[in-house]
């Protein structure tokens, strides 16, 4: 087992999966906190990396696509900080996190985990009831209703009418986009079939408009996330990050019934002596993680055997 403890959280690997748990307090992201421990399994990682700078180095943890939710709604707009994917490494711990990028990358060889999309989303969304937003309001999910509250700051139009509530099977589609420089943000809920026409967010009763006053605005994304997994077809999309402000947002529905597109063919075998090399770098993972090999000893003969790969 490889684990790795800092004061942004504690990642700690099995074999088959990465543990994720946040740091607290002062520092820690509010999205990330909110969102709380993840376990992402190995056949849901395309890669892991350690990124060494002069303050320490950051780890990161490179998902197939479509198999994070909250991944899926951020639609790649998350900064580093709020990432749940990155771990911040302290300066004298770069040993620790090359050892556990390592023990990542070569279970990820072992088991031959394909990077390729992923047709369903192979993490669970966020845990619900769950709550998030800012600017004009806050957005709520149970699992069954959405709710918008509204605050002072909303425009009389939404406030006048009190808060607002839908069931989930209203929804199909969900949008959300941090505020970015002087443009707000927004996180909207379409209804229907979506030809509705779409109105500034500060105006729609079924937006939050996002000023991007508070990190807290991006636990926004949480809500669309858990939304998310429940909307038909289960991993439905998000609108992508190059759509305009104010577009209608991407339609998240169950997509028409097309022929399945032919599973490609696996890759042959390389050989007796590849499968016998796999096996070999198993063995020695078990040896180490029962204690029978030291760290040196276990490092000195993986090298020995990848050389061989």
């Amino acid at each position: 087992m490889a684990e790795i403890i800092q004061r942004d959280g504690t990642w700690t690997f099995d074999g088959e999966s990465v543990r994720i748990v946040p740091g607290r307090g002062k520092g820690i992201h509010p999205l990330r906190e909110g969102l709380g421990e993840r376990v992402v399994p190995l056949r849901a990682l395309a890669g892991i990396s350690f990124e060494p700078d002069r303050k320490g180095g950051r780890l990161r943890l490179r998902l197939r696509d479509g198999a994070c939710p909250v991944l899926r709604a951020a639609g790649g707009r998350l900064k580093d900080t709020a990432d749940p994917y990155q771990l911040a490494v302290e300066k004298d711990r770069g040993g620790v996190a090359e050892y556990f990028a390592d023990e990542v990358r070569n279970a990820l060889l072992i088991e031959q985990v394909p990077t390729d999309a992923v047709d369903g989303f192979l993490l669970p969304g966020p845990a619900v009831p769950v709550a998030g937003g800012g600017g004009d309001g806050t957005a709520s999910f149970d699992g069954e209703t959405v709710r918008l509250t509204w605050n002072w700051k909303a425009k009389e139009v939404k406030t006048s009418g009190g808060p607002v509530s839908f069931p989930v099977s209203e929804v199909t589609a969900v949008h959300w986009v941090p505020a970015i420089g002087l443009e707000n943000g927004q996180l909207r809920f379409v209804r229907g079939d979506g030809t509705a026409p779409v109105r500034a967010a500060e105006y729609d009763l079924y937006s939050l408009d996002l000023w991007g006053l508070s990190k807290k605005e991006y636990t926004a994304v949480l809500v669309a996330a858990a939304v998310l997994v429940r909307l038909p077809g289960a991993a439905g999309r998000t609108a992508g990050a190059g759509e305009a402000e104010g577009a209608a947002p991407a339609e998240i529905a169950a997509p028409e019934a097309t022929a399945p597109t032919p599973a490609p063919a696996a890759s042959a075998p390389a050989g007796d002596d590849h499968d016998v090399l796999l096996r070999r770098l198993r063995e020695l993972g078990e040896l180490h993680r029962s204690g029978v090999l030291t760290d040196d000893e276990f490092a000195a003969a993986k090298q020995a055997v990848l050389k061989n790969l």
